[in-house]
This record gives C-alpha cells, structure tokens and sequence, in this order.
C-alpha cells in the first residue's frame, strides 16, 4: 500500500497535469444550478426537460475504465450520480478526467438527466471542470476514521467519513435555532455580554485568568451571563436572553468540559412555576420538532445506557425530600456535625471536607446519595439558601430555586431571583468568608452588581442551561466532545 507521501507525490503530478492542460486545480468559483438534493427531488422534471444543468460537489466514489466512468458527488445536502462517456464529451476532457481526477476532489458538472440500466437517476456529463483539486487522501470508505483522538482533531474528515457525525451537528445547529425562535416568540431580546471580565461572577467555578496589556489590567473569561443580565433588567428591559460560551477551569470528563455554550435567560414580572412550565414546553418541544422523537437513551458518566422518556408531566420535587428518601436526614435542619458523617459515609475526604462549608457539604450529599438516581426528567426544588446566593430565600433556609436532573445530570439551573440588595450582601459576603476558609467553589462580593441591585432591579426569574449537555441527550451521545465541532484537545508533544 503506497504511504501517503506517495500519494501526496502522484496527487502534485496530476495537479500540474491540470495546469499544463489549461484548467485551474482551484477555482475561483465554482457555481452550480441546483444542489444534489434539488437534482434528486427535481429529477423527473430535469429528465423530462432535456435541459443541461450544473452541479458540484466533492467526490465519494469513483469507478469504472476504458470509454466509461461513474461519479458520486457529494455536498451537504446529499449525493448524486455523474456519468461520463468517451462519446458524450470532448476526448481530450474525457481522458484529462480519467488521468487527473481523484475521489475527493472537488468537480463543477454540466450535463443532462438519466436513468442507466440498473435504475439509478444519473447525470450524463457533457463538461466538467475542477474546483479543488485535493493533495491528500480521505480516510479509507470501510474503515474510515476509527481513532477517536484523530477525529476530534481532525472532525473535518470526520464529518467526511460519517454521515451520522454530520446530521448530528446539522440537529445542533437546529437546537439552537428552535431555542433562539422560542424566545423571540415571547418577546425577548436576545442581548450580548462580555466575555472579558474584571471579576468573575453569577457562578462558584474556578476561572481562565488573562491580562489586558493596554490597561495593564488582570482579567477573566466569563464564568456565567448571569450578572450582566440582571444589570440590564435594572436599565428597564422586561425579557432578556443570550446564547454564549462560558469558561471554567475545571477537570474534564464525559460530561463537563471547560468551554462550553449556555442559553441564559430572564424575564420579569414571572414567576418561578412560569419558568418550569415554560422549560417543560421548550424541551419537549426540541424533542418532537427537532429530533422528532421523546424517548432517548442517555449515558451517565459511566458510559450505561439509561432509557429516558419526555412524554408525559415532568414531576417537581424538593432537594430536602430526595435527600431524606435516599439517607434519612433532613439535611435543612441538620448539623454540621451530621452533614460531616453522612458525608463521611458518601465518600468526601477529611481534608476536603474540613475547608468545605456547610452548603457544598449539602450539595455533595445530595450528589452522592439523590442525584445518579433521578433517571427521568425531574424539577428539584428548594435546595439550600446558601448554596443559591443569588435565588429568594426562604424562611426554611432553602432558596426559590429548581434544577432539571435527567439521568442523574443537572440540565438547567432556574431561580426566582434575589433582588433585595442588603440580603444579596449578605448571602455573598457569606460566601467570601467560606472561601478565606478554603472553600474554592464560592462566589465574590460584586460591588457593581449590588450598586445596581440598590437602584432597583424587578421581581424577575431567570434560568441557565448548557446546550452541549442538551444535545447529547437528544442526539444520544455518549460524550459532550461528540457535540463540538473543536473540543479542546492537549497538544500530541504533551501528551
């Protein structure tokens, strides 16, 4: 088998047969007439006119020998045969294709519509002209690309080689568009946020940390939109929402990685039971319009299939009875000392467990004990107030707040949203003293964000969901990676 410095060497050759037969191996536009799809749904019509027509696309598949040859071409709406016959064009074109043509390169087409003898609908090539001449070779038909690092660093063969991988991006993109067209529908306004920030905000993660030469200024990319946004609810929009990336320098795995896309959301004047009946109505919406189906298999971080199902009333269920059905403790009205042993007994080291403060201990419970365990789609409400800063609080110590779990995996975070500014202070500089303690995953006190919370924000609620975790459930996929076109990769030499 010849190495692909060989093949690189033979594909030069014929390039410059190309030139010297006067074509140009990369054109400088190639257009066409119609898309492959439009041939093939359009082909009784075309057939019957007569009429010659232009077509281009990439070809998958090459055959045949002496006065014949077959082409299948490809473009991102389907594919479609091409004939070429010795006797139906020019010879000297004839034998240029037969001598300087590849699978995988690209070929403008002209020609007219038939059906060969075996039935299949075909174009009868009268011209062509190259538009990519390609200087390597695409991954082996039958084998294509099997090694899961090669295609994510390489996802444009990928998306070449697997048909599956492709439709499966065409459907994010589609996710997105149905989620940017929901809203628009009730009137919000889709906003833009820095990404670029002085202080990181709206979220407990660890961030990227950069520096803005010309200020001389240290800085952060973005953990969350959420601040930003109620800031411009204090200017007096009513409905707000933005799809954008958001950084988080954590430990990656199946299910998180560092850079992701979220769509946040808020909205005045609505309530918490509004935010729920709306995120049911949006995702089942996804399901049954978009992927066209409510029954999906989701992974967990284990890799085992769990059978979910979208159809019916999504139930809504306090963090505090979960916790108590699966352990026995009322973890709102436990102490530290028994938030510490349960803890112990879940699994959490001395060590982290000493600089961690009582909320995270709640959270790391319920983790622990509740979550893995919520396998169909689930609203769990009232979790802890202090681990919800920026959520109403509630007199028994929970905050106004709901998270949709399905299989074991928090899919969105909804608030009815704190908009008293001495309260948010407090809850906050709470916070500051548990990281002095140690505790990494805490929020800072934002002194922009509670000047503008004084000068009166509205009764607002507000949600956040990550849309790479979203289509992996409804695309089915086992690793968020397979939903990003670029996932973040470390380089081979520091392997």
């Amino acid at each position: 088998m010849a190495s692909i410095e060989e093949i690189r060497k033979g594909k030069l050759e014929k390039l410059e047969l190309l030139k010297k037969s006067g074509m140009e191996p990369f054109a400088k536009d190639a257009t066409r007439d119609m898309t492959l799809s439009e041939a093939e749904a359009n082909f009784a019509d075309l057939e019957k006119s007569g009429e010659s027509k232009t077509i281009v696309g990439r070809i998958m598949a090459l055959r045949g020998q002496g006065a014949i040859m077959f082409a299948v071409l490809r473009d991102a709406t389907g594919e479609f045969q091409v004939v070429f016959k010795k006797d139906d064009m020019e010879e000297k074109l004839f034998s240029l294709f037969q001598d300087a043509v590849d699978m995988g390169d690209f070929i403008s087409v002209t020609g007219t519509f038939f059906i060969t003898q075996r039935g299949q609908n075909s174009m009868l090539a009268k011209e062509w002209k190259m538009a990519t001449k390609t200087l390597l070779p695409l991954p082996e038909k039958w084998a294509g690309l099997q090694d899961v690092e090669e295609r994510y660093r390489k996802r444009y063969l990928d998306l070449i080689s697997n048909k599956e991988v492709f439709d499966r991006f065409v459907t994010r993109s589609k996710v997105i568009s149905y989620i940017r067209a929901y809203f628009d529908k009730k009137d919000f306004l889709e906003i833009e946020t820095p990404v670029l920030q002085t202080q990181a905000g709206g979220a407990m993660a660890k961030t990227f940390n950069t520096h803005h030469n010309d200020y001389d200024l240290d800085m952060v990319l973005r953990i969350s939109l959420e601040l930003e946004h109620k800031i411009l609810m204090a200017g007096g929009y009513d409905k707000v929402y933005e799809i954008g990336k958001n950084f988080r320098n954590e430990g990656s795995d199946s299910t998180h990685i560092q850079e992701f896309t979220m769509i946040e959301w808020y909205a005045a004047y609505e309530s918490l039971e509004t935010n729920m009946n709306w995120t049911e109505e949006l995702l089942k919406g996804l399901a049954k319009e978009v992927v066209g189906k409510t029954k999906f298999t989701v992974y967990d971080k284990e890799g085992e299939g769990l059978e979910v199902d979208f159809d019916g009333a999504w139930p809504r269920r306090s963090f505090a009875e979960i916790v108590e059905e699966n352990t026995g403790l009322d973890i709102l009205k436990a102490s530290r000392d028994d938030l510490e042993e349960k803890a112990l007994e879940l699994g959490i080291g001395k060590d982290e467990m000493k600089k961690t403060g009582d909320a995270n201990l709640m959270d790391f419970i319920f983790k622990k004990s509740s979550r893995l365990k919520i396998i169909q789609p689930t609203f769990v409400t009232n979790y802890p107030g202090d681990l919800k800063p920026l959520a109403q609080q509630n007199e028994d110590g929970s905050a106004d707040v709901a998270q949709l779990i399905i299989a074991g995996s928090e899919i969105t975070n909804q608030y009815a949203e704190l908009v008293d500014p001495i309260r948010e202070r407090e809850l906050l500089e709470s916070q500051a003293k548990a990281k002095e303690a140690g505790d990494e995953e805490t929020m800072d006190v934002n002194e922009g964000f509670l000047t503008a919370m004084e000068h009166g924000m509205p009764p607002m609620t507000g949600f956040g969901m990550g849309i790479d975790r979203l289509v992996a459930i409804l695309t089915e996929q086992k690793n968020l990676r397979d939903t990003i076109f670029f996932p973040i990769m470390r380089p081979r030499d520091k392997e």
